[in-house]
């Protein structure tokens, strides 16, 4: 779950499908995962002018939105990515170093906040610690990592 739709998902009306959408796409298929087997969502659904971080009201008007998607898939894992998921569904201001990698109990799920794909394009030195929480929710899914054939 991410924050909002950014341009390219906006054009397309498919949540993270740029860049970060590609890189999201590529760490579903490393836990042994397709898009097809894993349910995404945004707090807010429209995309905020000039792609900027979703602001209080929006995300309390959207709020309602996604928390009746999570009670009608009823997940038994959330993986929040980047602070607005977390904070949003949280109801905090922490920053997300406060709580990313851990579990915590949500409406019946196991949640998980991770950094966001977008941000480890900028930080790539941040990858090893979104696949270790990324291994998390692979054991609590008894999943194992996909490994590429090599020729």
């Amino acid at each position: 779950m991410g924050e909002g739709p950014g341009h390219d998902e906006d054009v397309q009306g498919i949540p993270f499908v740029g860049r970060a959408g590609q890189l999201l796409t590529q760490m579903i298929k490393a836990m042994g995962l397709s898009r097809d087997d894993v349910y995404i969502a945004n707090v807010v659904k429209c995309r905020p002018p000039e792609n900027r971080t979703p602001e209080k009201d929006e995300i309390a008007t959207c709020l309602p939105f996604l928390l009746r998607q999570l009670t009608n898939i009823n997940p038994k894992v959330i993986v929040c990515l980047g602070s607005v998921a977390a904070q949003a569904l949280l109801n905090t201001n922490k920053s997300i170093s406060h709580f990313r990698g851990q579990w915590i109990d949500f409406r019946g799920a196991k949640l998980i906040a991770t950094y966001h794909p977008a941000y480890l394009l900028r930080n790539p030195h941040a990858k090893p610690e979104v696949w270790a929480d990324l291994k998390k929710v692979m054991v609590l899914l008894g999943l194992t990592p996909h490994k590429e054939k090599r020729a």
